[in-house]
């Protein structure tokens, strides 16, 4: 097993008063050379947005775009004539393909959200744009892995990438394993809340790691602890 640990309070940071957010990855104006991608996942967007606030329409293409909301609710318009909130419990994915243009907005006026945004490389370029938005119910996730998008599991989202995303949330001292889908893959692993160990490596809150050169990974709680997983294509 070959890993990169990513601490919490090594990200990326801009606060613009209406956004907090927090960057995995070089994006805007913060820009780390060593932190451009994991494989073909390009964004990792932790977002705090204040209410009545958000995104105005803006443009994208050839990105598979996964929003998570983690608290409150985010509003979203697109150009192909979607409109639809999304709540905790729920992921979006956009295939912006060939091109479509979007907005993004905090649906309270008064209340904060949080939400995890992530971008992906496509497989297949220049598709026509696609929407969907599902419920995935955390009793589905206790204590072991719950897939959220896929692109062969008809229970998930589909994406136009060999791409896969799982959540878990784990019991204090519980383990839960983790096994790929496609064994050249690697896995980027985000502690939501709480602190886990995965080799011998402890993560806390909002750390991360991003694991190849393994088929399996087990993943071992050390308090009450959600995490995300990204299996992703290398290159």
């Amino acid at each position: 097993m070959e890993k990169v640990i990513h601490k919490a309070e090594d990200r990326g940071h801009a606060n613009h008063g209406w956004l907090d957010a927090h960057h995995s990855f070089s994006f805007a104006n913060y820009y780390n050379p060593e932190r451009t991608r994991f494989g073909v996942l390009r964004v990792l967007n932790d977002d705090i947005i204040q209410g009545g606030e958000g995104f105005g329409t803006h443009p994208h293409d050839n990105m598979e775009i996964v929003t998570i909301p983690l608290t409150g609710e985010l509003a979203h318009k697109d150009s192909t004539g979607n409109k639809e909130v999304i709540r905790k419990n729920e992921v979006q994915i956009m295939s912006a393909g060939s091109g479509l243009t979007h907005s993004e907005f905090n649906n309270s006026k008064t209340d904060e959200i949080n939400l995890l945004q992530l971008w992906v490389f496509p497989k297949e370029r220049n598709i026509k744009p696609r929407y969907d938005q599902k419920v995935f119910e955390p009793a589905d996730r206790q204590n072991k892995i719950q897939t959220l998008v896929s692109p062969k599991d008809e229970n998930a989202l589909w994406i136009n990438q060999d791409a896969y995303f799982s959540r878990a949330d784990i019991d204090k001292e519980v383990d839960v394993e983790y096994e790929l889908n496609t064994k050249k893959n690697g896995v980027y692993i985000f502690v939501i809340e709480g602190k886990v160990e995965i080799d011998g490596e402890l993560l806390s809150k909002r750390d991360a790691m991003g694991v190849t050169e393994a088929d399996k990974i087990k993943i071992t709680a050390k308090e009450k602890s959600e995490v995300l997983l990204i299996e992703v294509p290398l290159n």
